[in-house]
């Protein structure tokens, strides 16, 4: 019997389409891919599905393993830490064998949560919303507004089957269970109730997916709905919601870097919404939230990490200073409450969570940890004297605590419960620092299991993002333990367009600055195999959406030193993206990217790094791109386009693409079929890496 024929790899058509641009002409032979109703593209897409099953079939028992450890360690039926809002207790909890949560509350008797228990009812629960129910019939569920109303009689929530995020909005009385007629579609996420819960506010997306619109509407016939306000700027997305006092409805809208505000008095939401301040003015990010007198004002004119100061609400033109700028410390938000203000920072590169009091004094709430992950939890009492905080590290499991503002003492609410023979103590942290070319030092957080030596022989997945001030802190998996268990050392460079280092190391790494961040990951990589951190033949890397982008450049930049690149959701055609305004959040992104419609100079940085583009004849190494069909932000068609290249260019090369077709930005929906795709991609790192 002769052995069978090796599968071979699709072939996508080469149909020539030309573009020309500041007297460059270039031809882009798989621009057709684009087209998601053409048959021709999905059944391309099901042919490279197809293939990546068959090259990926020897690692099934290898999924089902880490699909397995992953479902073992995770506690199926929880729920979380029950939060105070009005006259309610409210939590979520899920339920071993179902997809998704189950949204719940409980009458509030005093000032204490009620004794919960997973898996044991809750006396006087009643049910929001079941994820499950919901879901009931469709491959893909997602929510979008879930906004109960002041007086906890009515809840707001947005519906999602597809995954291109756009939600239908739908209404619920609380008090009888039953849905309202009211459907409202294209609607984005977020919204605010007027104080007496009368009316509603939402957001509207265009065709190019920017929430463009906040509409106004009361229960009933919703063709009666109300354009509050438009924007008509393309670089700018708007938005509504409550001040932390919710005494105003403050619309916002922004680019990527301006701000603006327009406020009213909740009480009066059919009353005009007035500018805050001097209104909007190019480069000036502002963030403002509402207490007593006064609006608590963050921004960064003249003081690139931001001042925070105040004004008084009777006119917003003023600006007390409190807090001066720093060049070593970026303050991020304002969070107002009653007698107190919250400061989320980041200093040294770690985000850090500070207190000023009614008498100024500041003080920032410290953790033992060298490496961590730190932000405001739910806080919807706005008088309340404890604050939920979340935190968790490379090897502690996301916790929730509150912190006592009067006894300034932190009291462990609940830690994400990882089941099996997990101790914390097997595992360690460290902080390394890479040296750019330019000398810049680049921070890396390691963790590896404990025993695991910097001898030169380990294997290594080094993740990195780097863009929109984006900062990836060092953060807890379940899932990555099935890496960490087999001896891998997880890695996560902090690059320069990410927020990490404050906002000089952002604008290092956009427009005209952008290689700053490949290169910097790829001395991020050289730094982990001299330091014997990584052996110099395993390393794989791995980054999503603009970090998919890196993937693509890392992948041009030194394809020898890695063993395998993951790109999840890849930006990996980013100048035909940038180029096409038609295309949704192009012209928001031309504050990020540049715009090389109107520049020479910008058109040529960014040919000269847009992983398309470039892809030559090398030896790659070995590629995993997954995408959906149904992602708005990361159009499908990148990878399809990327990898059709990389196989006409370097037929040699392993390349593979895996496209859900169910599904958006974000994978699949369900909790189980996330764990799914995630041991999908963690068995192909582990069998590039030669420990499958």
């Amino acid at each position: 019997m002769s052995d069978p024929q090796p599968v071979q790899p699709p072939v996508a058509d080469r149909r020539e389409q030309t573009r020309t641009h500041h007297g460059d002409t270039v031809v882009d032979p798989y621009q057709w891919l684009k087209d998601a109703a053409d048959p021709d593209v999905l059944g391309y897409l099901r042919a490279e599905n197809e293939y990546a099953e068959s090259r990926t079939g020897h690692l099934s028992g290898l999924r089902k393993a880490i699909f397995g450890e992953i479902k073992d360690r995770t506690q199926e039926t929880d729920l979380s830490v029950p939060v105070r809002d009005g006259g309610w207790w409210y939590y979520g909890r899920t339920e071993e064998g179902k997809q998704y949560a189950i949204q719940c509350r409980v009458k509030a008797e005093g000032d204490t949560p009620p004794e919960v228990e997973a898996g044991v009812a809750v006396d006087g629960e009643e049910v929001l919303l079941d994820g499950n129910v919901l879901a009931e019939g469709h491959d893909f569920f997602s929510q979008g507004i879930h906004d109960v109303s002041p007086d906890g009689n009515l809840l707001a929530f947005g519906v999602n089957y597809s995954g291109d995020e756009r939600f239908t909005l739908r209404f619920k009385d609380l008090r009888t269970g039953e849905l309202f007629a009211d459907e409202i579609e294209g609607v984005f996420y977020g919204g605010a109730w007027s104080a007496d819960g009368s009316v509603f506010f939402y957001s509207k997306v265009d065709d190019a997916w920017r929430p463009h619109q906040v509409w106004r509407h009361v229960l009933g016939d919703a063709s009666e709905d109300v354009l509050v306000y438009q924007e008509d700027d393309e670089r700018f997305r708007t938005g509504i919601g409550l001040t932390r006092s919710k005494g105003y409805l403050v619309i916002y809208s922004g680019s990527s870097t301006t701000t603006e505000y327009r406020y009213l008095d909740a009480d009066d939401p059919t009353g005009e919404f007035a500018v805050f301040g001097a209104g909007r003015e190019q480069g000036v990010e502002v963030v403002i939230d509402h207490q007593g007198d006064r609006f608590w004002v963050l921004h960064n004119k003249g003081a690139e990490n931001f001042t925070l100061g105040w004004t008084p609400v009777e006119d917003t033109t003023g600006f007390n200073e409190v807090i001066a700028h720093h060049s070593a410390i970026r303050l991020e938000s304002v969070d107002a409450f009653a007698d107190h203000v919250v400061v989320s920072l980041r200093r040294a590169g770690l985000p850090r969570v500070a207190l000023l009091d009614a008498e100024g004094r500041f003080r920032e709430i410290a953790f033992d940890e060298p490496l961590y992950d730190v932000g405001l939890g739910q806080n919807p009492d706005y008088e309340s004297r404890q604050l939920r905080i979340g935190y968790g590290s490379l090897v502690t499991p996301p916790s929730v605590y509150d912190y006592d503002i009067d006894t300034a003492e932190l009291h462990l609410r609940k830690r994400t419960a990882v089941l099996g023979d997990f101790d914390p103590a097997d595992y360690v942290q460290y902080r390394e620092w890479a040296t750019a070319a330019d000398g810049t030092q680049v921070p890396i957080s390691i963790v590896a299991k404990a025993g695991v030596e910097a001898d030169g022989t380990a294997p290594c997945l080094l993740y990195g993002y780097g863009s929109y001030e984006h900062s990836i802190d060092p953060y807890f998996s379940i899932a990555r333990l099935s890496l960490l268990d087999r001896g891998v050392v997880f890695a996560i460079a902090h690059v320069r367009g990410g927020g990490e280092m404050g906002r000089q190391w952002y604008e290092q790494g956009k427009l005209l600055h952008k290689k700053h961040t490949f290169t910097d990951f790829v001395d991020a990589a050289n730094h982990l195999v001299a330091a014997g951190w990584a052996a110099p033949d395993r390393i794989v890397a791995r980054g999503g959406s603009a970090g998919g982008l890196l993937m693509g450049a890392v992948a041009n930049l030194a394809p020898e030193r890695f063993a395998g690149v993951l790109a999840d959701v890849p930006f990996v055609d980013a100048l035909n993206t940038i180029l096409d305004p038609t295309m949704p959040l192009t012209v928001g992104e031309w504050e990020e990217w540049g715009n090389p419609l109107d520049s020479a100079e910008v058109y040529a940085y960014m040919k000269s790094y847009s992983p398309y583009e470039n892809v030559t004849a090398v030896a790659y190494p070995s590629i995993l791109a997954v995408t959906s069909l149904n992602d708005i932000r990361v159009g499908f068609h990148e990878p399809a386009k990327w990898v059709a290249k990389l196989r006409h260019e370097s037929p040699e090369s392993d390349v593979l693409l895996k496209t859900e077709m169910e599904a958006g930005h974000g994978g699949r929906s369900g909790r189980y079929d996330a764990w799914e795709e995630e041991a999908f991609n963690l068995a192909w790192v582990l069998d590039k890496l030669g420990i499958a």
